[in-house]
Protein backbone atom coordinates (compact mmCIF):
# COMPACT_ATOMS: atom_id res chain seq x y z
CA UNK A 1 0.00 0.00 0.00
CA UNK A 2 1.25 3.75 -0.50
CA UNK A 3 1.60 5.99 2.16
CA UNK A 4 -0.29 9.11 1.01
CA UNK A 5 -0.12 12.57 2.64
CA UNK A 6 -2.75 14.77 1.97
CA UNK A 7 -1.98 17.99 0.79
CA UNK A 8 -2.27 21.05 3.23
CA UNK A 9 -4.02 23.43 1.02
CA UNK A 10 -6.03 21.59 -1.59
CA UNK A 11 -7.26 23.26 -5.45
CA UNK A 12 -5.69 26.21 -6.97
CA UNK A 13 -3.48 28.95 -6.22
CA UNK A 14 -1.89 32.30 -7.75
CA UNK A 15 0.48 34.23 -6.61
CA UNK A 16 1.08 37.53 -8.61
CA UNK A 17 3.80 40.21 -8.47
CA UNK A 18 5.79 37.27 -6.13
CA UNK A 19 9.02 38.88 -5.08
CA UNK A 20 12.13 38.53 -7.48
CA UNK A 21 14.41 38.91 -4.64
CA UNK A 22 12.80 35.86 -3.11
CA UNK A 23 13.86 33.86 -5.98
CA UNK A 24 18.04 34.72 -5.89
CA UNK A 25 18.66 31.88 -3.43
CA UNK A 26 17.61 28.94 -5.98
CA UNK A 27 19.22 30.46 -8.98
CA UNK A 28 21.44 27.81 -11.13
CA UNK A 29 23.98 29.47 -12.90
CA UNK A 30 25.58 26.67 -14.60
CA UNK A 31 23.27 26.46 -17.48
CA UNK A 32 23.64 30.75 -17.75
CA UNK A 33 27.12 29.85 -18.26
CA UNK A 34 26.56 27.42 -20.66
CA UNK A 35 24.74 29.83 -22.68
CA UNK A 36 27.85 31.98 -22.97
CA UNK A 37 29.29 28.75 -23.73
CA UNK A 38 32.14 28.99 -21.07
CA UNK A 39 32.08 25.02 -19.77
CA UNK A 40 32.87 23.66 -16.07
CA UNK A 41 31.39 23.81 -12.40
CA UNK A 42 29.84 26.91 -11.11
CA UNK A 43 31.60 28.41 -8.80
CA UNK A 44 34.85 27.23 -9.78
CA UNK A 45 34.58 28.64 -13.03
CA UNK A 46 35.23 31.78 -11.64
CA UNK A 47 38.48 30.75 -10.60
CA UNK A 48 39.76 28.88 -13.78
CA UNK A 49 43.11 29.96 -14.53
CA UNK A 50 41.64 30.28 -18.52
CA UNK A 51 38.43 31.24 -18.60
CA UNK A 52 38.01 32.48 -14.76
CA UNK A 53 38.78 36.68 -15.87
CA UNK A 54 36.02 36.19 -18.41
CA UNK A 55 33.64 34.10 -16.33
CA UNK A 56 34.48 36.87 -12.95
CA UNK A 57 33.37 39.84 -15.86
CA UNK A 58 30.33 38.20 -16.99
CA UNK A 59 29.42 37.17 -13.52
CA UNK A 60 29.76 40.84 -12.10
CA UNK A 61 27.90 42.28 -15.19
CA UNK A 62 25.05 39.77 -14.63
CA UNK A 63 24.56 40.68 -10.76
CA UNK A 64 24.88 44.47 -11.85
CA UNK A 65 21.85 43.91 -13.92
CA UNK A 66 19.90 41.64 -11.63
CA UNK A 67 20.19 44.62 -8.96
CA UNK A 68 18.23 47.07 -11.89
CA UNK A 69 15.49 44.21 -12.72
CA UNK A 70 15.06 44.17 -9.62
CA UNK A 71 15.05 47.78 -8.33
CA UNK A 72 13.54 48.98 -11.31
CA UNK A 73 10.94 46.40 -11.57
CA UNK A 74 11.81 45.12 -15.04
CA UNK A 75 10.38 41.56 -14.71
CA UNK A 76 7.43 40.45 -13.19
CA UNK A 77 7.25 37.39 -11.62
CA UNK A 78 3.61 35.49 -11.52
CA UNK A 79 2.91 31.59 -10.62
CA UNK A 80 -0.48 29.59 -9.87
CA UNK A 81 -0.18 26.11 -9.20
CA UNK A 82 -2.91 23.35 -7.63
CA UNK A 83 -3.04 20.52 -5.40
CA UNK A 84 -5.23 17.36 -6.14
CA UNK A 85 -7.31 14.01 -5.70
CA UNK A 86 -6.18 11.91 -8.55
CA UNK A 87 -5.99 8.22 -9.26
CA UNK A 88 -4.45 6.30 -11.93
CA UNK A 89 -6.02 3.83 -14.68
CA UNK A 90 -3.41 1.88 -16.55
CA UNK A 91 -1.31 4.70 -18.47
CA UNK A 92 -3.52 7.72 -17.46
CA UNK A 93 -4.29 9.83 -14.42
CA UNK A 94 -7.88 11.16 -13.98
CA UNK A 95 -7.03 14.36 -11.75
CA UNK A 96 -10.45 14.82 -9.88
CA UNK A 97 -12.44 18.11 -8.34
CA UNK A 98 -11.26 18.50 -4.82
CA UNK A 99 -14.36 19.23 -3.55
CA UNK A 100 -16.79 17.30 -5.95
CA UNK A 101 -14.61 14.36 -6.79
CA UNK A 102 -15.88 14.70 -10.09
CA UNK A 103 -13.10 14.44 -12.91
CA UNK A 104 -11.61 17.22 -14.05
CA UNK A 105 -8.47 16.55 -16.32
CA UNK A 106 -6.92 12.61 -17.51
CA UNK A 107 -3.85 13.00 -18.15
CA UNK A 108 -2.02 10.52 -20.87
CA UNK A 109 1.53 9.17 -20.26
CA UNK A 110 3.74 6.60 -22.37
CA UNK A 111 5.70 3.47 -20.67
CA UNK A 112 8.92 2.56 -21.47
CA UNK A 113 9.07 -0.67 -23.98
CA UNK A 114 12.72 -1.47 -23.91
CA UNK A 115 13.40 -4.44 -21.37
CA UNK A 116 15.57 -2.49 -18.57
CA UNK A 117 18.29 -4.17 -17.25
CA UNK A 118 18.05 -6.47 -13.62
CA UNK A 119 14.51 -7.37 -14.44
CA UNK A 120 13.77 -3.32 -13.23
CA UNK A 121 9.91 -2.31 -14.19
CA UNK A 122 9.20 -0.35 -17.08
CA UNK A 123 8.30 2.67 -15.65
CA UNK A 124 5.40 5.37 -16.55
CA UNK A 125 4.84 8.64 -14.65
CA UNK A 126 1.32 6.61 -13.90
CA UNK A 127 3.13 4.07 -11.42
CA UNK A 128 3.35 7.23 -9.24
CA UNK A 129 -0.23 8.13 -8.49
CA UNK A 130 -2.28 5.17 -6.93
CA UNK A 131 -5.07 3.20 -9.02
CA UNK A 132 -8.69 3.64 -8.18
CA UNK A 133 -8.52 0.07 -6.21
CA UNK A 134 -6.49 0.92 -3.66
CA UNK A 135 -8.50 2.34 -0.87
CA UNK A 136 -6.34 5.27 -0.78
CA UNK A 137 -6.66 8.76 -1.85
CA UNK A 138 -3.73 9.99 -3.77
CA UNK A 139 -2.80 13.18 -5.52
CA UNK A 140 -1.00 15.41 -7.83
CA UNK A 141 -0.40 18.97 -8.30
CA UNK A 142 0.37 21.07 -11.25
CA UNK A 143 2.19 24.46 -12.19
CA UNK A 144 2.74 27.02 -14.28
CA UNK A 145 5.23 30.26 -13.13
CA UNK A 146 7.07 32.82 -15.54
CA UNK A 147 9.40 35.74 -14.91
CA UNK A 148 9.27 36.95 -18.38
CA UNK A 149 6.28 39.79 -18.13
CA UNK A 150 7.84 43.07 -18.75
CA UNK A 151 10.96 41.49 -20.62
CA UNK A 152 10.54 43.07 -24.35
CA UNK A 153 10.03 46.70 -24.08
CA UNK A 154 13.69 46.18 -22.16
CA UNK A 155 14.93 43.92 -24.66
CA UNK A 156 13.81 46.14 -27.72
CA UNK A 157 15.68 49.15 -25.87
CA UNK A 158 18.72 47.38 -25.86
CA UNK A 159 18.19 45.92 -29.60
CA UNK A 160 17.13 49.63 -30.65
CA UNK A 161 20.86 50.98 -29.47
CA UNK A 162 22.46 48.04 -30.97
CA UNK A 163 23.50 46.51 -27.21
CA UNK A 164 23.22 42.57 -28.38
CA UNK A 165 24.74 42.04 -25.03
CA UNK A 166 22.72 43.61 -22.95
CA UNK A 167 19.60 41.96 -24.50
CA UNK A 168 21.19 38.48 -24.67
CA UNK A 169 22.06 38.91 -21.10
CA UNK A 170 18.18 39.98 -19.82
CA UNK A 171 16.80 37.19 -21.55
CA UNK A 172 19.08 34.75 -20.09
CA UNK A 173 18.45 36.02 -16.85
CA UNK A 174 14.87 35.95 -17.13
CA UNK A 175 15.02 32.55 -17.92
CA UNK A 176 17.51 31.58 -14.71
CA UNK A 177 15.32 33.94 -12.62
CA UNK A 178 12.04 31.48 -14.23
CA UNK A 179 13.94 27.99 -13.31
CA UNK A 180 14.62 29.40 -9.89
CA UNK A 181 11.00 29.65 -9.55
CA UNK A 182 10.02 26.84 -10.69
CA UNK A 183 12.50 25.52 -7.71
CA UNK A 184 11.44 27.85 -5.38
CA UNK A 185 7.70 27.04 -5.59
CA UNK A 186 8.58 23.17 -5.85
CA UNK A 187 10.08 23.56 -2.28
CA UNK A 188 7.19 25.57 -0.92
CA UNK A 189 4.73 22.77 -2.43
CA UNK A 190 6.88 20.61 -0.03
CA UNK A 191 7.64 21.80 2.79
CA UNK A 192 4.34 24.14 3.14
CA UNK A 193 1.21 23.33 0.66
CA UNK A 194 1.42 20.19 0.16
CA UNK A 195 3.26 19.61 3.16
CA UNK A 196 4.71 15.82 3.52
CA UNK A 197 8.63 17.33 3.25
CA UNK A 198 7.80 19.58 6.23
CA UNK A 199 11.38 19.34 8.16
CA UNK A 200 13.31 19.71 4.91
CA UNK A 201 16.05 21.56 4.64
CA UNK A 202 18.34 21.53 1.60
CA UNK A 203 21.54 23.89 -0.02
CA UNK A 204 21.31 25.50 -3.06
CA UNK A 205 23.70 22.48 -4.35
CA UNK A 206 20.93 19.72 -3.14
CA UNK A 207 18.15 21.28 -4.60
CA UNK A 208 19.91 21.71 -8.21
CA UNK A 209 21.14 17.82 -7.64
CA UNK A 210 16.93 17.29 -7.01
CA UNK A 211 17.97 15.47 -3.66
CA UNK A 212 14.52 15.69 -2.70
CA UNK A 213 11.34 14.17 -2.66
CA UNK A 214 9.18 14.31 -5.25
CA UNK A 215 9.48 15.18 -8.89
CA UNK A 216 8.46 17.64 -11.11
CA UNK A 217 8.34 17.02 -14.89
CA UNK A 218 7.17 19.01 -18.08
CA UNK A 219 5.73 18.12 -21.08
CA UNK A 220 8.08 17.62 -23.22
CA UNK A 221 10.38 16.29 -20.89
CA UNK A 222 12.26 12.82 -22.26
CA UNK A 223 9.72 10.85 -19.55
CA UNK A 224 6.74 12.73 -21.69
CA UNK A 225 7.62 13.52 -24.67
CA UNK A 226 4.09 15.16 -25.73
CA UNK A 227 3.94 18.50 -25.30
CA UNK A 228 0.18 18.68 -25.57
CA UNK A 229 0.13 18.06 -21.77
CA UNK A 230 0.80 21.69 -21.43
CA UNK A 231 -2.81 21.83 -22.71
CA UNK A 232 -4.28 19.69 -20.33
CA UNK A 233 -2.15 21.62 -17.67
CA UNK A 234 -3.20 24.95 -18.74
CA UNK A 235 -6.94 24.01 -18.56
CA UNK A 236 -6.48 22.21 -15.47
CA UNK A 237 -5.31 25.63 -14.16
CA UNK A 238 -6.42 28.00 -16.05
CA UNK A 239 -2.89 29.32 -16.61
CA UNK A 240 -3.65 31.88 -19.34
CA UNK A 241 -6.05 34.06 -17.64
CA UNK A 242 -4.35 33.56 -14.22
CA UNK A 243 -0.54 34.31 -15.27
CA UNK A 244 -0.77 35.66 -19.32
CA UNK A 245 1.33 32.89 -20.09
CA UNK A 246 0.13 31.54 -23.59
CA UNK A 247 0.64 28.27 -25.90
CA UNK A 248 1.90 28.85 -29.49
CA UNK A 249 0.36 26.43 -32.13
CA UNK A 250 4.06 24.42 -31.35
CA UNK A 251 2.52 24.83 -27.73
CA UNK A 252 5.81 26.80 -26.73
CA UNK A 253 5.37 28.97 -23.76
CA UNK A 254 4.84 32.69 -24.05
CA UNK A 255 6.83 34.70 -22.53
CA UNK A 256 9.99 32.28 -23.16
CA UNK A 257 10.93 33.02 -19.27
CA UNK A 258 7.96 30.43 -18.36
CA UNK A 259 7.91 26.64 -16.51
CA UNK A 260 5.00 24.90 -16.24
CA UNK A 261 4.90 20.91 -15.17
CA UNK A 262 2.90 18.43 -12.58
CA UNK A 263 3.94 17.58 -9.29
CA UNK A 264 4.30 14.16 -8.10
CA UNK A 265 5.06 13.34 -4.53
CA UNK A 266 5.50 9.85 -4.35
CA UNK A 267 9.05 8.41 -2.60
CA UNK A 268 9.95 6.42 -5.53
CA UNK A 269 9.01 9.21 -8.11
CA UNK A 270 11.94 9.96 -10.41
CA UNK A 271 12.65 11.11 -13.81
CA UNK A 272 13.75 8.57 -16.31
CA UNK A 273 14.12 8.65 -20.52
CA UNK A 274 10.88 6.93 -21.88
CA UNK A 275 13.19 6.13 -24.96
CA UNK A 276 11.86 4.73 -28.08
CA UNK A 277 8.01 3.68 -28.61
CA UNK A 278 6.88 1.02 -31.52
CA UNK A 279 3.48 1.11 -33.48
CA UNK A 280 1.65 -0.98 -31.28
CA UNK A 281 1.81 1.77 -28.35
CA UNK A 282 1.14 4.69 -30.52
CA UNK A 283 -1.95 2.91 -31.46
CA UNK A 284 -3.04 2.43 -27.65
CA UNK A 285 -2.32 6.12 -27.13
CA UNK A 286 -3.88 7.73 -29.99
CA UNK A 287 -7.14 5.41 -29.06
CA UNK A 288 -6.90 6.86 -25.81
CA UNK A 289 -6.69 10.32 -26.80
CA UNK A 290 -9.36 9.79 -29.09
CA UNK A 291 -7.86 10.88 -31.74
CA UNK A 292 -5.71 9.44 -35.39
CA UNK A 293 -2.56 7.61 -34.82
CA UNK A 294 -1.08 10.20 -37.70
CA UNK A 295 -2.05 12.81 -35.14
CA UNK A 296 -0.28 11.60 -32.24
CA UNK A 297 2.79 10.08 -34.49
CA UNK A 298 2.99 13.78 -35.21
CA UNK A 299 3.66 15.11 -32.01
CA UNK A 300 5.44 11.69 -30.25
CA UNK A 301 7.59 11.67 -33.76
CA UNK A 302 10.89 12.58 -31.46
CA UNK A 303 10.48 9.05 -29.64
CA UNK A 304 8.28 7.20 -32.67
CA UNK A 305 10.15 4.27 -33.96
CA UNK A 306 9.12 2.46 -36.66
CA UNK A 307 9.10 -0.91 -36.82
Amino acid sequence: KTTVHTPAQLGIQALDNYPLTALLDTIDWMPFFNAWEFSGRFPDILNDPIKGVEAKKLFADAQSMLERIIDEQWLEARAVFGLFPAYSDENRIVILDPWTQKPLETTHWLRQQKPMPDGKPQLCLADFVAPKTYEVTDYIGAFAVTTGHGIDHYVKAFEDAHDDYSAIMLKALADRLAESFAEHLHRRVRTEFWGYAEDEVLSNDELIRETYRGIRPAPGYPACPDHREKETLFRLLNVEATTGISLTESMAMTPTASVSGFYFGHPDARYFNLGKITSDQLDVYAGARGEGVAESEKWLAPVFQQS
